[in-house]
């Protein structure tokens, strides 16, 4: 006998079997994310996280972000690349959690697509469970939605929310910060996930395609721009767990839309200030030849792109250089940029908060390297 619902539900443009195989072709990647505290494998209604080990805290925060990845999905589509889009999108909600000094414990996804093509969602998930991995991070369940006629066929938008636990005595923030403590920047591998509308634009303008090779950005120019994200979440709990620095980092912050100066301001308090000075750093060929291209100065990305750095800590001066040594351990460049102040002065042309947040003031000072 045919399965008549199932033919119309096939007919109006919704594959359920070809959401079925992708499930199964992305089964082996989610797997290696579960711990002995993940119950009940993939396919549930509802993932199941055994938090038992809360117990043994005197008083438990969860932490929980979510985001996507913008406007990058659009040069993954159109280059036909999707193995790394999720690596993108773990990078930017897990390492929300980090700021806080919170541990992520797990995390869902969730695809909007035109039309269902299994190896596309199989490498999209892929994507996501390897950074889970590397930031072990559960990847307990998520969704696939087929949306025909809403967007294209090969049209999809990624999402994604994690949740984590933090000790209250172990919360970074503005509560910290003191007159006096060292801004930190630690390298980014590039655009990371955010101003991909202006990237695009500027293409646009230049009458540059994806598929061009570039010898100023050194590669398929889509290529170069799909550089994945870089993740700050393990080494920034190895280097909290290092019983010399518990207490020598104040604060997080992690550079994404909005820039440097205005993700900073928002983890400062209220009455404090920093200048971070320019000319620590050379901002990556990417952010360069993108300016140029654009016809823009670097400094007038400042608001739109990370420029190079793609966290910053804020640190007890007695600490800077052994926090510096040890996220070079881990293979992150690490920096001083600045020094805060509690100081009376002038903050006319500095950025004060940001995202609702009425934080501290930061401004960009000299020339870049």
């Amino acid at each position: 006998m045919t399965d008549n619902s199932s033919t119309r539900y096939r007919d109006a443009g919704v594959d359920t079997a070809a959401g079925d195989l992708a499930v199964e072709l992305m089964k082996s990647a989610v797997a290696k994310t579960h711990g002995p505290e993940v119950l009940g494998g993939v396919g549930g209604f509802a993932g199941l996280f055994d938090v038992s080990f809360l117990k043994a805290y005197t008083k438990p925060l969860l932490a929980t972000s979510t985001d996507g990845v913008g406007t990058k999905v659009a040069i993954a589509q159109a280059i036909d690349k999707h193995d790394t889009i999720g690596f993108d999108l773990v990078g930017m909600v897990v390492d929300d959690i980090v700021v806080v000094g919170a541990k992520p414990l797990f995390m869902t996804d969730y695809i909007a697509c035109g039309r269902v093509v299994p190896t596309r969602i199989a490498d999209i998930v892929a994507g996501i469970a390897l950074a889970c991995a590397e930031t072990h991070t559960a990847l307990v369940g998520g969704e696939t939605a087929e949306h025909p006629g809403l967007l294209g066929p090969d049209d999809y938008d990624v999402a994604g929310a994690a949740v984590g636990a933090v000790e209250s005595d172990a919360l970074l923030g503005s509560h910290l910060v003191a007159d006096g403590d060292v801004v930190i920047a630690l390298g980014s591998s590039g655009l990371h996930s955010n101003g991909y509308s202006l990237v695009r634009h500027v293409l646009r303008q230049k009458g540059i395609a994806y598929a061009d090779s570039s010898a100023e950005l050194g590669g398929i120019v889509g290529e170069v721009l799909l550089e994945p994200t870089k993740l700050y979440t393990a080494p920034l709990l190895r280097l909290l767990s290092d019983p010399r620095f518990t207490s020598a980092v104040h604060a997080f912050s992690h550079v994404t839309g909005g820039g440097i100066a205005a993700n900073l301001a928002r983890v400062l308090p209220i009455g404090s200030w920093v200048e971070l000075e320019r000319s620590t750093w050379s901002p990556q060929p990417v952010f360069r030849v993108l300016s140029e291209w654009g016809g823009m100065k670097l400094t007038e990305t400042e608001g739109t792109w990370n420029l190079g750095i793609g966290m910053i800590a804020v640190v007890s001066p007695a600490s800077v250089d052994g926090v510096i040594e040890k996220l070079a351990v881990d293979g992150i460049a690490a920096w001083t940029i600045g020094s805060i102040s509690t100081s009376g002065r002038d903050l006319t042309g500095f950025e004060q908060g940001a995202k609702g947040v009425n934080g501290g003031a930061v401004r960009l000072v000299g020339q870049y390297r």
